[in-house]
């Protein structure tokens, strides 16, 4: 059966990809704001502990994204696109706005990140099923030659969401003190709450769309599938696909996804002590050179296959991201603080038994305590076993990379970064493209959304928090978190580059 592509494509890309930038805006603000959130839902006493405990709350939600997948992926291939995609946004937004609503520890104790839990598991089974049925909508509308050029467009739409969801942050946090922004209902609440309007816009869009072409007139043929999930894991062929789509793409694409856009602004705040503002105002002019890429490898997919531009841009990531992160850290001179670059956030007076000989005045800073003997305390230190000290806990101050290094480091920065979003565009532009022309028309939203969501939510979405448990466990390397996407994305690229096709399929109505 064959279709011509519906007129108005641009009206279906804008109307299909602006909910998908929400959906992804929505998503990534917890991320974005990790830090603070760790501060507000879990108690005080460990820094490393409640960041950690709040990335793990933010890997939640990228888990479960396979059982969206799964559940609407099956509703979309039986019911359609259209109110499938429109429900998963209507979820996802108001999850989101409820995340805004909830107090803080010290308002309602535990019952704060369990909650936070909750919602944030409902925003990865929204995000499991929105994905899927936005790529399948327009590429379903799309004419065969520009089906990768036109799908690139809803490929845009995750790295936008996270443009829009800095944009955002950074313009509350400019606006107001350290403090007000922190407090427990302070600014960083606002961008949670701005949510529920881009998404009502969203949904008013969305209620005007028709269902895909293809789709209706499979319905209409009483040809649409009876079992999804059956069709597409129980049949040996087309499970194969499934297999082959997850650990010879998109198990890659993802890691190179969240390295790229997440951790590499984690890394930089966290363990270069970039200045939060500086930190994500790095990553936006970096993505916003690098967006207009994802139409051009898109564009390029048309042209030479889809198969060597994603695995190009995995190989790229698994040679560069250690010289890369490797400059961060020397250009922010992470190891050699100095006192003065410290400020105190916890002190303490205690009694210790000292050795015959004596300490220095200041320990060297080992990411937590200067230790100062107080020498009016007693008349001869040296002749006394108890002695009274003072221990104090530091943190280091924020580096502001254009004032304290020049305006020319805070550009390579930005330019490493837009460095490793060009691997991004590359690894990420193609992928829906090739997806969709993997699988038939009547089980299409299932069979491509699962691996989609276990290649990104999973492998990718794990990335921030395993590379910082790494790092956190195994201190003598700052860098030994990168190992993981890179072990991921490189056993990618091999499994890929054996086993993946580069011819387009132009007959994805079958």
């Amino acid at each position: 059966m064959a279709y011509k592509p519906e007129k108005g494509i641009g009206k279906i890309i804008f109307s299909s990809s602006l909910g998908t930038l929400i959906e992804w805006y929505d998503f990534y603000i917890f991320g974005m704001l990790a830090k603070t959130i760790s501060i507000q839902f879990f108690p005080e006493g460990n820094s490393s502990a409640a960041l950690l405990s709040t990335l793990a709350i933010f890997a939640a939600g990228f888990l479960v994204r396979p059982f969206g997948a799964l559940f609407f992926g099956r509703l979309g291939d039986l019911v359609g696109r259209k109110y499938t995609f429109l429900l998963t946004l209507i979820l996802m937004g108001a999850s989101t706005f409820l995340i805004g609503l909830v107090p803080g520890y010290k308002t309602i104790g535990l019952a704060a990140p369990l909650l936070v839990l909750l919602l944030r598991l409902i925003q990865g089974l929204a995000l499991g099923g929105e994905y899927g049925g936005a790529a399948t909508y327009i590429a379903e509308h799309a004419p065969a030659e520009k089906r990768g050029y036109y799908t690139s467009w809803i490929q845009t739409t995750a790295t936008l969401g996270l443009f829009v969801a800095l944009g955002i942050i950074l313009l509350v946090k400019a606006n107001m003190s350290e403090v007000a922004f922190n407090a427990e209902w302070g600014g960083w609440r606002y961008p949670f709450w701005v949510s529920i309007l881009l998404v009502g816009l969203s949904i008013y869009i969305r209620l005007k769309m028709k269902e895909s072409p293809m789709y209706a007139a499979l319905k209409a043929e009483g040809a649409t599938s009876i079992n999804p999930i059956k069709e597409s894991f129980g049949h040996k062929a087309n499970f194969k696909m499934v297999l082959l789509a997850l650990f010879g793409a998109v198990m890659g694409q993802g890691v190179i996804w969240y390295t790229g856009q997440f951790y590499a602004q984690s890394f930089l705040e966290n363990t270069c002590k970039v200045d939060f503002i500086q930190s994500r105002s790095i990553l936006l002019w970096a993505i916003a050179f690098a967006t207009p890429f994802f139409l051009f490898f898109g564009w390029l997919s048309d042209k030479i296959g889809r198969k060597w531009i994603m695995l190009a841009g995995m190989l790229l990531g698994v040679i560069f991201y250690r010289p890369i992160f490797s400059i961060f850290l020397k250009d922010t001179d992470a190891k050699e603080w100095k006192k003065q670059d410290l400020v105190i956030i916890k002190s303490d007076t205690i009694h210790l038994v000292l050795s015959d000989s004596i300490t220095t005045k200041y320990k060297n800073y080992d990411g937590a305590k200067f230790i100062e003997i107080k020498k009016d305390t007693v008349t001869n230190i040296q002749n006394m076993n108890n002695v009274i000290i003072k221990t104090y806990k530091y943190d280091v101050k924020p580096r502001y990379i254009n004032k304290e290094f020049g305006r020319k480091r805070y550009i390579k920065f930005i330019f490493l970064v837009w460095i490793m979003i060009i691997f991004v565009t590359m690894a990420y532009s193609p992928i829906a493209a090739f997806l969709v022309e993997m699988f038939p028309t009547k089980i299409r939203y299932t069979s491509m959304s699962l691996p989609y969501h276990i290649g990104n939510g999973v492998f990718g979405g794990l990335v921030p928090f395993i590379a910082t448990l790494l790092a956190t466990t195994f201190t003598k390397d700052p860098l030994v978190g990168l190992w993981y996407p890179i072990g991921v994305a490189f056993l990618c690229f091999i499994i890929g580059a054996f086993y993946l096709t580069n011819k387009i399929n132009n007959d994805v109505n079958d």
